[in-house]
């Protein structure tokens, strides 16, 4: 498309060219007689290296220049600062030497004079085109040619002989062809030689594929940059992408593409792979990525040295997997399944659950309904001083962690699970990069499990010494029938078709709570375990296990912090009869007898029945206590619906 703006531009440059006759023996015949291909090549002195030296001019083939859009032009109209037609011509120093960047620019200026810029858009793609050109790569001094640029315009277009034939047209394939060689025949020899060995030279100049990719599809045209700086890599990835769009949208799902994403590089891109130049069918006994090669390929990074050494696994580490091709990917489709209706299976059941809850209590408060209510008559209680014990110490220190770990894991999980959000590449670079982000997950992480498993290790050795203790009982936690029969009693009261379940110590949401920790523990941490220690992973397992580790784990990560920010604030925070928030019971470990009776009715009645109320009864936190506990709950929430923001902000951008 660049081409064909070029040339329409160039045509518009002839329109305001200098049609005048050139002076006597500069006429563009004239000038042919010596510079024509069919007389011998003419060299001019230079100074490379700083000794003297001949470079050849590039003769003029007639037949290609007559059909270029500068073929009406005059030779001096370009070459301003030849004014005689000697053999060696008098050169006047004070003119300016042939420039295409110049003589389009000359136009553009001129046509900002006259307003007619504006009718003229292809004329400014040009301009813009000899900008990028000004910053690129190629216009940078020749070392060996001081003076000269590593490349200019004729080096690439040439002149005297441009014409961009119509796209889809038989020309415009053959000219397509011819890319390769105009980069590679002057220049890139090397490289040019890798390409027509590769599968994309083989496509180009073997099969005639005009699709198939050449130097400018990965290159660019015009900004050509240095191939080592992270700004080309990064723009390598999605000129890749252009043509294989399902592979680099896989690639962007595995923690290579996710570092990449956030505009790091030092991690595995397509060419570290798949090569650059000689990329081959994956296939092929030559190919970087062939079942042979595969493991050495691994190991240019994975050494032992920088990162632990690669092992057995990783050759069969699929970084391409999707979750539509269950005859190449099983593993993967079956994982994907498995998770997308979990998901849909907790929040439909959960959200339909808040809903309603939220629903039929704002009911009860516009008509004015009274909580239930426990008898206390002949109790010596005053409600406003007196407090109940919820929380021991030690569980409001480790959910106080929990909440604080938590969020950070979110936070430093879900920036490389969205990587492709806007707000991802924010956070890694304030936290100081992707590696610095995967230090603190996985220090959050293991401070995680050992909280979880200290507090697994001290309720069962208390547990097991109570012979009292009901395993079943109201005070476990372990579920029970009554939970289920309460959950589906409460869904009836819901709709108005039973009263409110009563509920003892711990309700079957609260146990949900508990135990869902559980469950995201294992699959949590145990896919975390493998994705952080690969090399240990995959000299047991298959690379598959990669794939399923990666998918489970950003899917169950997903699934706990959108429930924790909806349906767990909503139970303990935003419910109406908590309303406003916070409920500060887990800061301060204690809950007024109102509130108290109001949620547990079936325990307050139990306790009252036996007697052994009082026995729970603690005085009501201090004012100081209260004011602190209440500030610490509205900046935890508030922090959990910030982060909310972000994990919806990544869900549903693309």
């Amino acid at each position: 498309m660049w081409m064909k703006l070029l040339a329409g531009a160039v045509v518009a440059c002839l329109s305001a060219a200098s049609l005048a006759v050139a002076p006597a023996g500069l006429d563009k015949e004239s000038c042919l007689k010596c510079h024509e291909n069919k007389h011998d090549k003419i060299s001019v002195p230079v100074i490379i290296e700083g000794e003297e030296d001949e470079r050849e001019l590039r003769q003029i083939d007639t037949r290609k220049f007559a059909k270029s859009v500068h073929s009406g032009m005059q030779c001096v109209d370009c070459h301003k600062n030849v004014v005689d037609s000697q053999k060696n011509h008098k050169l006047d120093k004070n003119a300016p030497k042939a420039s295409c960047a110049n003589c389009h620019q000359e136009i553009w200026d001129k046509a900002q004079q006259d307003g007619t810029a504006k009718d003229k858009p292809r004329l400014e793609l040009v301009v813009r085109n000899i900008e990028a050109y000004k910053n690129s790569f190629h216009a940078k001094e020749n070392k060996d040619m001081p003076g000269f640029p590593l490349a200019q315009c004729d080096d690439c277009h040439s002149a005297h002989e441009f014409n961009v034939p119509p796209k889809g047209s038989e020309r415009r394939t053959a000219w397509h062809q011819t890319i390769p060689d105009t980069c590679g025949a002057k220049c890139h020899e090397d490289q040019l030689e890798s390409f027509a060995a590769s599968i994309h030279g083989e496509e180009v100049l073997d099969k005639n594929n005009a699709k198939a990719a050449v130097c400018t599809d990965c290159h660019t045209a015009h900004d050509i940059i240095n191939t080592s700086s992270d700004t080309f890599k990064l723009a390598n990835i999605n000129a890749c992408g252009r043509c294989h769009e399902e592979e680099n949208k896989s690639y962007k799902d595995t923690y290579h593409g996710q570092v990449n994403r956030l505009g790091y590089t030092y991690t595995a891109r397509c060419v570290d792979c798949h090569d650059s130049h000689g990329i081959r069918a994956i296939d092929d006994p030559k190919s970087k990525v062939h079942a042979d090669n595969r493991m050495k390929t691994c190991q240019k990074c994975h050494d032992g040295k920088k990162m632990p050494k690669a092992t057995e696994g990783f050759k069969t580490f699929a970084p391409h997997a999707n979750a539509h091709d269950f005859d190449k990917y099983p593993q993967v489709y079956i994982a994907t399944k498995f998770m997308v209706w979990l998901l849909i299976g907790v929040f439909a059941f959960f959200w339909l659950h808040s809903g309603l809850w939220y629903f039929r209590e704002w009911q009860d408060r516009r008509q004015g309904k009274p909580h239930h209510r426990i008898d206390t008559k002949g109790m010596q209680l005053d409600e406003e001083k007196h407090f109940i014990e919820r929380f021991h110490w030690g569980w409001r220190v480790a959910h106080l962690c929990f909440a604080i770990i938590t969020m950070t894991l979110v936070l430093t999980g879900t920036t490389a699970l969205f990587a492709h959000s806007d707000w991802a590449p924010v956070v890694a670079k304030a936290f100081g990069g992707p590696r610095m982000l995967g230090l603190i997950h996985r220090v959050a992480a293991f401070l995680f499990i050992g909280i979880f498993l200290i507090h697994f290790i001290y309720v069962m050795q208390k547990l097991l010494r109570d012979r009292s203790f009901r395993w079943f009982g109201p005070d476990s936690l372990i579920p029970r029938w009554k939970d289920f029969s309460d959950c589906w009693g409460m869904f009836k009261w819901f709709v108005a078709k039973g009263p409110r379940p009563v509920f003892d110590r711990w309700t079957y949401f609260e146990k949900f709570d508990y135990w869902a920790v559980f469950w995201g523990v294992n699959i949590i941490g145990w896919s975390g375990l493998m994705l952080a220690f690969p090399h240990v992973t995959a000299e047991y397992l298959p690379g598959w296990v990669f794939n399923v580790a990666t998918l489970v784990h950003g899917e169950e990560a997903f699934l706990a912090a959108v429930f924790l920010f909806t349906v767990h604030f909503f139970n303990n925070h935003f419910r109406p009869d908590k309303l406003p928030p916070p409920d500060v019971v887990m800061f301060t470990g204690t809950q007024s007898l109102r509130e108290f009776r109001h949620d547990h009715p079936a325990q307050y009645q139990r306790l009252v029945d036996s007697g052994e109320l009082e026995k729970h009864l603690v005085a009501a936190p201090s004012k100081a206590m209260h004011t602190g506990s209440v500030i610490l709950g509205l900046t935890l929430i508030a922090i959990g619906l910030v982060l909310l923001v972000l994990v919806g902000v990544g869900f549903f951008s693309t």
